[in-house]
């Protein structure tokens, strides 16, 4: 569901978007291929709506750092070797002081995770692909769905271009 600006909000059910679209709360902007009917009716099922009044929402917080987004973050791929990622990393470990924050941890394979184990990066020959950070708000989306669907692709890089 996107603002009236086109700011992305949250992700709703097909039910509720078709709710807020026949209510007049909402304009279709991309509908799937499927359809709701009734006794009078036949609604496309949406994949993207957009509110046809602009809704205030609260600064965005810090988000918590979770297993599932930080995957997403890093797409399922090592930091380190850019295979397939299935454990997570504190890049200066927590034995030696690092902190539980998304600049801090990274998703990585179980080999380099092991290769690495305790210790500081200096003190291995392993570096980091790109520099970890708080994930881009499209990020969240595809943490919420799992798969992102094409349709919404253009309204969430639209987002992130937008300046802060």
């Amino acid at each position: 569901m996107l603002n009236a600006t086109y700011e992305p909000l949250s992700v709703v059910s097909s039910r509720r978007a078709v709710v807020l679209v026949l209510e007049q709360k909402a304009l279709l902007e991309a509908a799937t291929d499927r359809v709701f009917r009734s006794e009078r009716m036949t609604v496309e099922e949406p994949s993207v709506v957009r509110l046809t009044r602009y809704v205030r929402v609260p600064q965005m917080t810090r988000r918590n750092l979770s297993r599932r987004a930080l995957f997403a973050r890093d797409e399922h791929t090592c930091q380190y070797c850019g295979s397939h990622a299935d454990s997570i990393d504190h890049i200066i470990p927590r034995s030696r002081g690092g902190e539980h924050v998304w600049e801090n941890v990274v998703a990585a394979c179980r080999r380099c995770n092991m290769v690495k184990r305790d210790r500081l990066l200096v003190d291995t020959s392993m570096t980091l692909r790109c520099k970890p950070g708080p994930p881009r708000p499209s990020v969240w989306f595809r943490a919420a769905v799992g798969r992102m669907p094409e349709a919404w692709i253009p309204y969430l890089e639209m987002a992130e271009k937008r300046p802060a």
